[in-house]
């Protein structure tokens, strides 16, 4: 009885088991139904849009890749060479000085990495100057994988581009678009090689257009924009959807070293001028007018009878200058330039620079709150602004000088009635090279008043090698006296 009742019930266990199993393969089925069949709550429009932006992404990408290259430089530094146990206390108290005396600089060679793009089949290649600067040797890298040695055409460090050749034909490059079309929102690409990371592309929006005041360059009128840009970038692409070059890569702002949304890149046109010029006649001509210009705040719109806060004001005027021969006086307000708006100081200086020397131009100022019309032959940029004195046998040997500048003015936030010649550069050894600093505005020397270059030399050509020369300096908002000796 026990064996049958046993039995009965392993019976009823299996059939139990077997209809338990049977149910679950039903549930499981019309659940695995129900997920195949549920709707997509995606419109297939939306995936037939999406598909197609990415396929023309994808279109553009593969275009532009070709002509991106690879900048690797090799260049000598030098260091201290100096053994880091020297400042050791411990040390030192075993050792002394005995080793300090013997440690001299040491030459090392240290390589970088940046960008370039190809902008015609003949081999010419754009790219930062920064990329290429004391290089000892530059060799370019085609994105399929040939290599080349870079020889520079010419560089520009007040825009921070160059120009480099390499010997080939049939390159693929890139045209060059119309910067000033670009609008605040347009979807662009960025290509480059950041961390040595070849052909990496990145994907934003122009974020704003005529960035200035960046302190990069001398000459500002930067695409900002948020596609990644990081360490190495430099020197690359930033183009449209077309596939157009409208932008150098040139800089980021980071507090870390790495991407943060904001990236610089110099718009196309800028880079057309400068490249063309390089190439064509080995160095940037510039356009200059002579003045000294600030921005107009509320409080000067009120002063000088403006409508609003518009325009840029005429600080001062320089004696012969093109705008002095033209009729442009102290306080006038220039509100336009042969028919485009000035808006900010930085407009007017580009303006002008990138107009031929010798053309006529028409500025429309605000003059004791009448409207004017004044026009002016723009000349050339001085080309000796900097100049050393290293050749004088005295306490002024090794300094470096340059005549003050509209942007020298405005980095250094000179006041509009200093006169003199600012301090560029101070070769070690000089005499100098505790007493001043780069940067230092040299207004008088042995209390003869220095105006230009010309003061500057004729003085200093008179001065004795034996001499102690006292110097009246602007430095950091302050003028002082410092004294120089002589041998």
């Amino acid at each position: 009885m026990l064996f049958k009742k046993n039995k009965i019930n392993c019976i009823i266990f299996a059939v139990s088991l077997l209809l338990l199993s049977c149910s679950g393969a039903q549930a499981l089925a019309g659940y695995q139904s129900s997920v195949i069949d549920q709707p997509s709550k995606i419109s297939k429009e939306s995936v037939d849009f999406m598909t197609r932006t990415g396929q023309a992404m994808a279109e553009i990408a593969e275009a532009v890749k070709p002509a991106i290259v690879n900048i690797a430089t090799i260049r000598t530094e030098q260091s201290a060479g100096i053994n880091p146990l020297l400042d050791d206390p411990f040390f030192r108290r075993f050792f002394g000085d005995r080793f300090k005396h013997g440690d001299t600089p040491k030459k090392r060679k240290a390589a970088s990495l940046g960008s370039g793009v190809i902008v015609s089949s003949d081999g010419y290649i754009l790219t930062n100057n920064h990329v290429i600067t004391n290089a000892d040797s530059i060799k370019v890298v085609l994105s399929d994988k040939r290599e080349f040695e870079g020889k520079v055409v010419g560089k520009d460090p007040q825009t921070d581009l160059s120009v480099l050749k390499i010997d080939a034909d049939n390159l693929t490059s890139l045209a060059l678009g119309d910067s000033d079309l670009l609008k605040v929102g347009e979807i662009v690409l960025a290509v480059g090689n950041p961390f040595g990371l070849n052909q990496t592309i990145t994907m934003g929006i122009v974020s704003a257009v005529g960035r200035a005041n960046v302190g990069i360059a001398d000459y500002e009128d930067f695409i900002q924009t948020d596609a990644a840009i990081n360490p190495g970038n430099s020197g690359g692409a930033l183009v449209n959807v077309k596939g157009e070059l409208i932008g150098i890569n040139t800089a980021i702002f980071s507090t870390t070293g790495g991407y943060q949304g904001i990236g610089f890149a110099i718009p196309s046109n800028m880079a057309r001028s400068v490249m063309d010029s390089l190439i064509t006649k080995g160095k940037v001509i510039r356009g200059w007018l002579g003045v000294s210009i600030q921005g107009i705040t509320p409080d000067l719109a009120e002063q000088f009878n403006l409508e609003k806060d518009f325009g840029t004001l005429v600080a001062d005027v320089v004696e012969g200058s093109p705008a002095e021969k033209g009729g442009l006086l102290r306080g006038d307000v220039i509100i336009e330039f042969n028919g485009k708006e000035v808006n900010e100081p930085y407009n007017l200086r580009n303006l002008v620079s990138s107009t031929d020397p010798g053309e006529e131009a028409e500025f429309k100022v605000v003059r004791d709150g009448e409207i004017f019309t004044v026009s002016v032959i723009i000349g050339e940029i001085p080309t000796e602004e900097q100049r050393a004195a290293t050749e004088y046998k005295n306490a002024l040997r090794g300094i470096n000088v340059q005549e003050l500048s509209t942007d020298i003015y405005r980095k250094l936030n000179l006041p509009d009635k200093i006169r003199g010649v600012v301090i560029t550069e101070i070769e070690p050894g000089s005499p100098s090279e505790s007493r001043l600093i780069p940067g230092d505005v040299i207004q008088e020397i042995n209390r003869k008043a220095i105006s230009n270059l010309e003061d500057f030399e004729t003085i200093v050509s008179k001065i004795k090698p034996d001499r102690d020369v006292l110097l009246l300096v602007f430095r950091r908002g302050a003028t002082t006296f410092v004294t120089v000796s002589g041998e």
